[in-house]
C-alpha cells in the first residue's frame, strides 16, 4: 500500500516523467532497442492480418447471433435462453471510486489513504460532457511505495462504479449489490530483466547504462517488476440483450450476469497502447510512482477489437505458433498508431495477395526444378550460393531468439535449396569410403547438359568477375561493423556481418544469371512464372517497407530485387525468341511446330482411302 500520498492533482503529466535518472538508458541503448523493434516489424504485419481476420469473425458472431449453449453458464437451461438487459440504463448517474492497494482483495474503504480518485455524477453513455466535450476525465496521482513494492511487490488498482447514492463498501447501509460494478487490475508487470550482452569486441566497452549490464558472465536474467504510469478506465456503453451462456469468447470473460435477467456493465481497464519498451523497472532506487488515469466511455466495436487481442495466444497455439514477443507487439501497436487507417486497410488486402503469390511462387519453383531436363543457361553456382544464404539466415534467426514460425519457414527454405542441388548435380553417397566408415562420403559431379554446354564456362567467368567486387566490399563491411557496432561475441559478429552483407549487397550474387543471359543472348531457360510471382511479392514488400518502420538494410534489399527483376524484363525484351533453342522442358520451338504436322500425317487419309470414300 502507499505509505504516503505525495501528490493528488487533476492535470495529466507526461508518461516519462517518472523515470529515475539511475535507471534511464543512454541514447545508444534507445537506438538499439528501436533497431530490434524494427527487425521484428517485417513479421508483425502478417500476424496483425491474422488478428484482423479473427476480429472479423468475432464481429460476425454479433450480427448473426449464436444459439444458447446449455452447458455454458451457471444458471439453468431455461434461464439461459432468456435475454438479459443492462442493469445501468443510459443516462444513469454514476459515481467513480478508484483505490490502490498491495492486496488483490480490497476492504479498506474507510481509509482515505488508499483512495486515488473519486468522481461523482458521471452520466452513463454520455459522450459529450467533460472538460473536452468527449466524455473523458483525466486524473494524475503520485504515491510513495513501500519496501515490499521495491522488492518485486504487487500493486493493484481497484475500480468501483456505483449508481448515484450507493456506496461501494459492502459493510455500508447504502450498499446494493446490483448497483455496484467492480474490476481490479495488477499494475505491476513482471518479466525478465533486460540485460545488454553486446559490446565492442575490440575495446570490450558498451555505451548502455551500467544497470543493464550483466553482473557475472553467466548471469541468469531475474524476474523483476515493471511500471507504466498510464491506464484508461473504459466503461462499455452497450445495451445489447445478451443471452447468458451464448456470449461468444472472449467477450464472455467480461460480461457477468446476476441470474435475474440482468447483466452488469463492463469495466475494461485498458493498457493496450502501453508499449513494453516504455515500462520502467521498480527497484530500491525508485521511491515514488506516478499514475495517470483516464476515464472514457467505450463503444462496442472498439471493445471487440481490444477483446479480440486476447484470442491471439490460443489461436497461435492451435496453428503451431508461439506467443508474440514484446518487440512484435510494440511493432504492431506502433504501426497502428503511426499509420494512416486507409494504409492499414490496404495492408490487410495486399497481405492476402502476398500469401497467395508466395504460395504460387513456391509451387512453380518446385515444378520448374522437378521437370527440368537441361541445365543449359542456368547458373549452378548460384544454386549452391542459395543454400549458403539460407543457412546464414537460419543461423542468424536462431542466434536472435526469433519466433518459432519464422524458424520453421527458414528450415523449409534450407530444405528446398538443398533439394535443388540434387537436380543440378549428380550426388553420390558412399558409406564405404567415408571417415571411420561411419560418416558418408558425398561427391558432386556436373551433369552432362551443364558440363558440355558453354553455360559452365560463363558461370565460372561470372563468379570470377564477381569476386573482384565481392571480397573487397565484404572486407570493408566487416571492418566497419567490428569498429563501430556492438556484438554478443565473435560468433554473433560473423553471422551479423554475413547477414548484413547479404541484405546490402545480395544483388551482386544474382548477377551471374544476368551475365549468362547476356552471353547466351536468351532468357528462354528461366522460370518466368516463379520470377513473376516473386517480383509481385517484392513490390508488395516495397509497400510495407514504406508503411512500417523497417531497417535501412531491409529497404535496400527490396530495392535491389526490383532492380534485378527490371533487368530481367529488359533482357527478355532485347533477346528475341529463338525457335531452335531448347526450353526448360527440353523441347525447342521447332519440335513444337513439327508435332502438329506429325499428328496430321498420322490422321491424314491415303489416296486409296480417299478413292474408296468416293
Amino acid at each position: 500500500m502507499p505509505n504516503k500520498k505525495s501528490e493528488n492533482k487533476t492535470e495529466n503529466t507526461p508518461a516519462n516523467s517518472n523515470e529515475s535518472s539511475t535507471v534511464s538508458t543512454s541514447d545508444q541503448q534507445q537506438n538499439n532497442q528501436e533497431q530490434e523493434r524494427q527487425n521484428q516489424a517485417g513479421f508483425s504485419w502478417k500476424r496483425f492480418v491474422m488478428q484482423m481476420v479473427i476480429f472479423y469473425f468475432i464481429s460476425n458472431l454479433f450480427k448473426s447471433g449464436s444459439k444458447p449453449n446449455a452447458t455454458n453458464g451457471t444458471t439453468s437451461q431455461a434461464a439461459s435462453y432468456k435475454p438479459s438487459t443492462n442493469l445501468f440504463p443510459r443516462g444513469q448517474l454514476l459515481n467513480l471510486h478508484v483505490y490502490i492497494s498491495e492486496k488483490d482483495n480490497f476492504t479498506e474503504f474507510k481509509n482515505s489513504t488508499f483512495l486515488v480518485w473519486k468522481y461523482n455524477k458521471l452520466k452513463y453513455g454520455n459522450w459529450e460532457d467533460g472538460p473536452n466535450n468527449d466524455g473523458t476525465r483525466t486524473h494524475s496521482y503520485a504515491f510513495n511505495i513501500s519496501e515490499n513494492v521495491q522488492n518485486n511487490g504487487s500493486v493493484y488498482l481497484h475500480v468501483y462504479i456505483c449508481k448515484n447514492g450507493i456506496s461501494p463498501d459492502p459493510s455500508s447501509r447504502h450498499y446494493q449489490s446490483q448497483g455496484v460494478v467492480y474490476e481490479r487490475k495488477l499494475l505491476t508487470k513482471y518479466r525478465k530483466k533486460r540485460i545488454h550482452k553486446a559490446s565492442n569486441l575490440l575495446t570490450g566497452k558498451t555505451e548502455v547504462h551500467a544497470d543493464l549490464l550483466p553482473k557475472t558472465e553467466n548471469e541468469i536474467p531475474e524476474i523483476i517488476s515493471y511500471w507504466h504510469p498510464n491506464l484508461t478506465i473504459n466503461l462499455l456503453d452497450d445495451q445489447t440483450s445478451w443471452v447468458e451462456g451464448s456470449v461468444p469468447a472472449p467477450l464472455n470473460q467480461f460480461i457477468k450476469f446476476d441470474g435475474r435477467g440482468h447483466y452488469f456493465p463492463v469495466i475494461y481497464l485498458n493498457d493496450y497502447w502501453n508499449l513494453n519498451g516504455d515500462y520502467m523497472p521498480v527497484n530500491s532506487s525508485v521511491e515514488t510512482l506516478y499514475l495517470n488515469l483516464i476515464y472514457s466511455p467505450l463503444s462496442l466495436i472498439k471493445w471487440q477489437f481490444f477483446a479480440s487481442q486476447t484470442t491471439q495466444n490460443p489461436w497461435t497455439a492451435i496453428m503451431g505458433g508461439d506467443q508474440q514477443t514484446d518487440d512484435e507487439k510494440d511493432s504492431m501497436k506502433q504501426m497502428l498508431l503511426d499509420t494512416n487507417p486507409y494504409l492499414i486497410g490496404l495492408t490487410v488486402c495486399v497481405s492476402l495477395l502476398h500469401s497467395v503469390f508466395e504460395f504460387l511462387a513456391f509451387k512453380n519453383d518446385i515444378q520448374f526444378w522437378n521437370s527440368r531436363k537441361s541445365l543449359e543457361g542456368l547458373s549452378v553456382r548460384s544454386v549452391f550460393f542459395g543454400v549458403f544464404q539460407s543457412v546464414i539466415v537460419l543461423l542468424y534467426v536462431l542466434d536472435n531468439d526469433t519466433n518459432t514460425m519464422i524458424i520453421i519457414s527458414c528450415l523449409i527454405g534450407v530444405g528446398i535449396d538443398a533439394w535443388k542441388i540434387t537436380k543440378v548435380m549428380k550426388v553420390e553417397i558412399n558409406w564405404s569410403n567415408g571417415a571411420f566408415r561411419s560418416m558418408p562420403k558425398i561427391a558432386f559431379h556436373d551433369k552432362a547438359t551443364y558440363e558440355e554446354s558453354p553455360t559452365k564456362m560463363y558461370d565460372k567467368m561470372a563468379f570470377k568477375y564477381l569476386s573482384w567486387a565481392l571480397f573487397p566490399l565484404f572486407g570493408c563491411y566487416a571492418v566497419y561493423s567490428l569498429v563501430y557496432n556492438e556484438h554478443k561475441g565473435w560468433y554473433s559478429f560473423c553471422l551479423g556481418i554475413c547477414y548484413g552483407f547479404l541484405l546490402m549487397f545480395g544483388f551482386i550474387m544474382m548477377t551471374p544469371q544476368l551475365f549468362i543471359n547476356y552471353k547466351m543472348k536468351s532468357v528462354a531457360h528461366l522460370p518466368w512464372r516463379m520470377l513473376t510471382y516473386k517480383a509481385l511479392n517484392t513490390f508488395i514488400d516495397d509497400i510495407f517497407a514504406f508503411i512500417i518502420k523497417m531497417p535501412t538494410l531491409y529497404r535496400i534489399g527490396c530495392l535491389r530485387d526490383d532492380v534485378i527483376f527490371f533487368i530481367f524484363l529488359y533482357q527478355r525484351w532485347i533477346y528475341p525468341i529463338d525457335p531452335k533453342r531448347i526450353n526448360e522442358f527440353g523441347v525447342s520451338g521447332e519440335d513444337l511446330a513439327r508435332q502438329p504436322d506429325s499428328n496430321d500425317n498420322e490422321l491424314r487419309p491415303t489416296d486409296g482411302e480417299n478413292k474408296k470414300d468416293k
